[in-house]
């Protein structure tokens, strides 16, 4: 595992107006701007379960942002989840 500001030096902008914001911080911000390899990568640093976690804390409090990201993001963690099942599979 990387050291986690080597980790989140390698995605830029997700708190830029913080950058001293937690691990949470940044990666509800990923979640709310979906990308599939930024989530796959946070996946990969933090577990799918931390990821999923965050997921249901915004889901919680949904707001604008989570209901527009909400398609991708359940898309998305459901493709990662099926990748780290698969991956699993074959070791």
């Amino acid at each position: 595992m990387t050291s986690k500001t080597t980790f989140w030096a390698r995605q830029p902008g997700l708190a830029w107006s913080n950058p001293e914001a937690d691990d949470s911080t940044r990666i509800r911000a990923a979640l709310l701007r979906p990308r599939f390899h930024r989530l796959l990568d946070i996946a990969a640093e933090f577990g799918l379960e931390r990821l999923q976690t965050e997921w249901s804390a915004l889901l919680t409090n949904a707001d604008d942002d989570t209901r527009r990201a909400r398609a991708s993001v359940e898309r998305i963690l459901k493709n990662i989840e099926k990748g780290f099942a698969h991956a699993d599979a074959r070791s």
